[in-house]
């Protein structure tokens, strides 16, 4: 189905190509004058022409941000990232591009390296007005790690100035709790040599609910209630100096640190009642207070020669991770207040990451031929300990949940690309190896999986301009997804005394399979993707009648069939009003063996958003940026439709040096995650995930300084992100 697809729209592209040929003529150099910037230094005065808000780069979307009045009352990056097209940003800060989609963050064309907390704090650091422009890529080619199955490069504005800059972007949001973040850096510029430092520090209390209601096999019905407040503190520092050699060679090197600590509560409840809900067959409280702290260290070298035509680059990284956390499980009679369970969980977590990266490449007139070579090393040692208090009010050893799991992996690749420049005809062709050598120990029950296996993955596209209002790009990519390592524990992480989850270490890696194509008509972008997915990673459930106790378990489905058709386009409704709009719709096609069953179902759901723009007199901005989404799910579940509504209005001060911002997020605390349960033969259960997203924010931002060299930013592997 997919070569067939592929076929017809090469046909269809190679025909739109014939008639376009003609009228393409003569407007090539205005087409190429229009997506480059002039920029014409005059002692320390730069003219710049105006960007286009929107365009594309070899068929991906690329948005402006600094100057663009749609994020004018955006309080940070990631705020930007929530409404632009193709990008979903979820309650707790998580990104996602083509409905499920974790991408990689690239910063200047480079892999940023962070935890996920550790990206989420740095993009609310990043005012608007400190990036050019964000790419969203869901198609990468072979030249990036095959774990990318999508990128979002974020160009930070260029800077050219000598001396010294520093900047101040405070954050606060307000619901039942607040929660505080504090970025502070600093740069100078000798001309030879760049320093900066990085720090921030964050503190606060988020909340989160969990509902759940379900039927059980003896007809009884038990609710489930959980409530948690999480007061957590983070701090990060981060030095480094880039080294400008001379005109062919560049050395930097950048050290940070970052330091967390979380106190968490979570308070519990479980009400069971006859099928009649009269009679209480059940009713117990929990207690599961938290201590959790991570200590990382990271470094990173690049070195990077170019002359003429040839450039080449190197990329060292090493990370260390600690993590550890201390669990109590204490569950009571409601009324009596006896306890009925108490157990403790002593957990360390130590991940150590090194990779390095060799890249060459080589322009051949209008052609470009590209060569890498990398290799990475991962080495993670978890040992979790339970321990429960026993009927002589001792605790003892509990050997049925402790585990002892470590997880070492070695994966060598390379990559050959090539492009060439025809007209306004544009080919690109890649091929990637990727050998993976793993071994997964779970020590205390004593399994062993070892693994090596090679796999070649290709990518191809092209490219047309047809004039400056309209170009067209079809592209193919192959990926490969290996499980996280958090996948592959198999211990047990609760979320309440009768339900957790438990890491598989026989998962596969997947493997996807995608063809894109993508038109921009002046400010209109539509894009279409279709593709297939094999070994799909994924978690079902298993419900004990006997017990009570459901488990999430790992698992690899044969395969699933998707398909996504995205659009957005601007109009403006009067000169102080704009609305930019974009439509999203996801086809879903899971074949999922379950309790020896087959449940396949064709799911269609679709998302649409609305960001208003209101620029208004003595220079204030109000936005109302709306998002609906529809009925989803899975061939097991369905998600329930939500929408939300935020509002922001901002102003600026002393010629734009200081910068305020008031909003409120989730005006109708309307965004809550509702799931229920398809096969109620199987399992009648529905359940309801809530974050405090509904929140009030103040922001503050104030740049003091003469500098505007840009500060390099330290770079993540592939690898690093597979640590969460």
């Amino acid at each position: 189905m997919i070569i067939k697809l592929w076929l017809f729209l090469l046909l269809l592209f190679l025909s739109i190509f014939g008639k376009a040929q003609e009228t393409a003529k003569g407007k090539v150099s205005d087409s190429l004058a229009e997506t480059r910037s002039s920029t014409t230094n005059i002692s320390e005065v730069i003219i710049q022409s105006a960007p286009r808000k929107i365009k594309l780069n070899e068929g991906n979307l690329v948005l402006s941000v600094a100057g663009n009045k749609d994020f004018k009352t955006s309080t940070h990056l990631l705020d930007v990232l929530r409404k632009t097209p193709g990008v979903t940003v979820d309650q707790e800060g998580g990104i996602f591009i083509g409905g499920r989609i974790t991408p990689a963050v690239f910063i200047d064309g480079k892999p940023v390296v962070m935890s996920s907390e550790e990206l989420q704090a740095y993009l609310r650091s990043l005012v608007p007005e400190m990036v050019d422009s964000v790419e969203v890529n869901t198609n990468p080619s072979s030249k990036y790690d095959a774990e990318f199955k999508g990128i979002i490069d974020i160009k930070l504005k260029k800077n050219v100035s000598l001396g010294w800059k520093a900047s101040y972007n405070g954050n606060i949001y307000v619901n039942k709790f607040n929660y505080r973040e504090n970025a502070f850096s600093i740069s100078y510029h000798t001309g030879k040599v760049t320093y900066n430092l990085q720090a921030g520090y964050n503190e606060g209390i988020s909340t989160y609910r969990y509902h759940a209601l379900q039927r059980l096999a003896n007809t009884n019905i038990m609710r489930t209630q959980t409530y948690q407040e999480d007061f957590g503190k983070a701090y990060n520092l981060q030095a480094g100096a880039d080294f400008r050699l001379n005109d062919k060679n560049r050395f930097g090197i950048s050290l940070r640190g970052n330091f967390r600590n979380n106190d968490r509560i979570r308070s519990g409840s479980l009400y069971t009642t006859d099928k009649s809900e009269t009679l209480v067959v059940l009713n117990t409280a929990s207690e599961n207070p938290t201590d959790y702290s991570q200590d990382n260290y990271g470094m990173t070298t690049d070195y990077s020669f170019q002359n003429k035509g040839f450039k080449l680059g190197f990329l060292g990284n090493y990370l260390s991770v600690k993590n550890k956390q201390n669990d109590d499980f204490i569950n009571r009679d409601q009324d009596a207040t006896d306890v009925l369970s108490y157990w403790k969980s002593d957990l360390i977590n130590k991940i150590n990451i090194f990779t390095a990266q060799i890249d060459a490449s080589q322009r051949i007139n209008n052609i470009d031929i590209e060569a890498g070579f990398k290799y990475s090393h991962s080495d993670t040692n978890n040992n979790i300990r339970y321990d429960t208090l026993s009927v002589g009010s001792q605790f003892v050893f509990d050997p049925t949940r402790s585990n002892v799991f470590s997880y070492k992996e070695k994966v060598w690749a390379g990559y050959l690309t090539f492009r060439q420049k025809m007209g306004n005809l544009q080919i690109n062709a890649g091929l990637r190896f990727e050998n993976t050598n793993s071994i997964s120990n779970a020590i205390t029950v004593d399994s062993v999986v070892s693994r090596n296996y090679l796999k070649w993955l290709p990518s191809l596209s092209a490219s047309y301009i047809f004039n400056k209002s309209s170009e067209f790009s079809l592209s193919y990519s192959r990926k490969i997804t290996r499980p996280a390592f958090s996948q592959l524990n198999p211990f047990r992480f609760y979320f309440s005394p009768l339900n957790y989850w438990i890491g598989n270490p026989y998962l596969l890696p997947s493997f996807t399979s995608q063809i894109k194509a993508t038109y921009r008509y002046k400010k209109w972008v539509t894009s279409f993707t279709i593709g297939k997915e094999k070994d799909v990673m994924t978690r079902y459930p298993l419900y004990n009648p006997q017990t009570n106790v459901l488990e999430y378990l790992g698992t690899n489905l044969p395969y699933r069939n998707f398909a996504m058709l995205e659009t957005s386009f601007p109009v403006r409704v009067t000169k102080w009003w704009n609305i930019t709009s974009q439509i999203a719709g996801y086809y879903n096609y899971e074949f999922r063996p379950y309790l020896d069953e087959v449940f396949a179902l064709n799911i269609y759901n679709y998302e649409v958003r609305l960001n208003q723009v209101f620029s208004l007199p003595r220079e204030y901005t109000v936005n109302v940026f709306v998002n609906y989404e529809s009925k989803t799910g899975n061939s097991l579940y369905i998600i329930k439709p939500r929408y939300t509504v935020d509002v922001s209005i901002q102003k600026s001060w002393f010629d734009n040096k200081l910068n305020t911002k008031i909003g409120f997020n989730n005006l109708l605390d309307s965004y809550e995650q509702r799931l229920e349960f398809r096969h109620k033969q199987i399992m009648d259960n529905r359940f309801t995930h809530w974050w405090d997203s509904s929140r009030l924010v103040f922001s503050l931002s104030y740049n003091i300084g003469s500098s505007k060299y840009h500060v390099k930013e330290i770079q993540k592997t592939e690898e690093e992100n597979r640590t969460r």
